[in-house]
């Protein structure tokens, strides 16, 4: 069996960590995982909406004036994008949860996991209704767990400005 084949079914065998050693830190005990995200900060909205339209072959699933989001399933991905002034590229990264249920396990993970962690808790943010935690890893990767509950009019709740601003809290 070539060895690439063999490293990618040892990533991939159940209760395995990276490295075949079924380190329980690193083991996946579930098949089910939420959903991706992933939030990129751009200087000009309509050139990223044309780029990633034609990258994922599909029109966003929201798009506003100031934003646009894709909720794809092949990969399954929450993909975000949000016309900024300032510095361009990765904002952050995330797990969107499916239920309430699931961000309380992944609430859990977070603490098991250590870090800089910021519960923000029930908020209105990128035209969406959600419950979320932040938490900052050693790197400085901020990575956002949330479950949205419903749409929005607008972008910011009643908080004006501190949409996804968690994250930059959470790294001070």
């Amino acid at each position: 069996m070539p060895l690439r084949l063999v490293i990618c079914l040892r990533l991939f065998c159940r209760g395995c960590d990276y490295r075949g050693e079924g380190n329980e830190a690193f083991s996946n005990q579930k098949k089910s995982m939420k959903r991706m995200h992933v939030m990129l900060s751009v200087k000009d909205l309509d050139e990223a909406v044309k780029f990633y339209s034609a990258l994922f072959d599909s029109a966003p699933t929201v798009a506003k004036p100031d934003y646009a989001k894709w909720m794809l399933e092949d990969p399954r991905v929450n993909f975000s994008l949000a016309e900024r002034p300032g510095a361009h590229g990765i904002e952050h990264l995330g797990i969107q949860a499916e239920t309430a249920g699931e961000l309380d396990e992944l609430r859990a993970r977070i603490a098991k996991a250590g870090g800089t962690v910021k519960d923000e808790g029930k908020t209105t943010c990128c035209y969406a209704k959600s419950d979320k935690t932040w938490v900052v890893d050693a790197q400085g990767v901020a990575w956002e767990a949330f479950h949205t509950s419903g749409s929005a009019p607008a972008y910011y709740g009643e908080k004006h400005g501190e949409c996804c601003q968690a994250a930059v809290v959470a790294k001070e």
